[in-house]
């Protein structure tokens, strides 16, 4: 079907409007807006399209347009209404009102030249020749896309960067990098002992635990405060950091990395369901398991 530059455009506005009303039906003035074109040719195109079966049109004061699953096929973005957006940031900042739809790596066979092609939905003028733009992470595979915006689309909604980095986090639960044999404090171990421990180990810190239970964590900077005062006979329950960081096993690394940037972390305790220690899990870790290539 050979659409004109204006049906196209018509057609791209619904449906970014449409996904972001949530399914609600679009009337045509909301169309006119953000095409920036007259009612009356919004209504006349609009007949057209509903005999290409592009369009449903739905009565009633809550009426209006609707894509069908013809649009979709024809402007080549196969999503529903269920489509969850994968984020855009220019510059760092997210861009509000833009959803990837499609990310076709053009140039695999020539990685010296490196680019995607990405297709949005939603005001592709938001960007510019020139701006780094990050794309992601995807929702299945966590695919995070930076790079340079080397062209743009406006017609066809479609951004074409240089890419500069390419990285995913792999689908792999917390459970499956952790560290089990971690060296753990009794709570009613002095700090004298803790800080011989920590030193045969060669360790900076370890999980605080009373019974099964983690109660804390205690670091050589407690230990040391602690010696200074000449505190060494007491115990560790009382020079802990109660405020224990953990994460529990099942969790997807994705959002261990997410945790320890929020907290400003480079380790988490791991812990089950009932709260029991089985672990821990570093920034070392988790930036291994991404790197690997086996």
């Amino acid at each position: 079907m050979a659409l004109t530059s204006v049906q196209k455009e018509i057609l791209l506005a619904l449906v970014d409007l449409y996904h972001r009303g949530k399914g609600l039906a679009i009337k045509g003035e909301d169309i006119a807006g953000a095409t920036n074109k007259n009612p009356g040719t919004i209504r006349n195109q609009m007949q057209a399209l509903r005999i290409f079966g592009l369009v449903e049109g739905v009565p009633g004061p809550k009426g209006g347009y609707r894509p069908t699953t013809k649009t979709y096929q024809e402007l080549g973005t196969e999503i529903t209404e269920k489509a969850a957006p994968i984020p855009v940031f220019r510059n760092k900042v997210k861009l509000e009102n833009m959803m990837v739809t499609e990310v076709d790596l053009t140039t695999i066979p020539h990685p010296e030249e490196c680019q995607a092609v990405i297709k949005v939905l939603g005001n592709v003028k938001q960007v510019d020749v020139g701006d780094i733009i990050r794309i992601g992470p995807t929702h299945v595979n966590k695919l995070i896309i930076e790079g340079k915006v080397i062209g743009r689309d406006d017609i066809g909604n479609i951004v074409l960067i240089e890419i500069l980095k390419m990285r995913s986090i792999p689908k792999e639960r917390v459970m499956d990098i952790i560290k089990k044999d971690v060296v753990k404090l009794n709570s009613k171990a002095s700090i004298k002992e803790a800080a011989k421990i920590l030193s045969e180990k060669r360790i900076r810190g370890a999980p605080v635990l009373d019974g099964n239970k983690v109660v804390g964590v205690v670091s050589l900077t407690d230990i040391a405060r602690a010696l200074a005062e000449g505190n060494e006979d007491g115990t560790v329950e009382k020079i802990m950091t109660k405020n224990v960081i953990s994460i529990e096993q099942d969790v997807l690394i994705f959002n261990a990395i997410k945790l320890m940037q929020e907290k400003d972390v480079g380790r988490l305790i791991v812990l089950d369901k009932n709260g029991n220690l089985k672990g821990l899990v570093t920034r070392t870790d988790i930036l291994g398991r991404i790197a690997a290539l086996d």
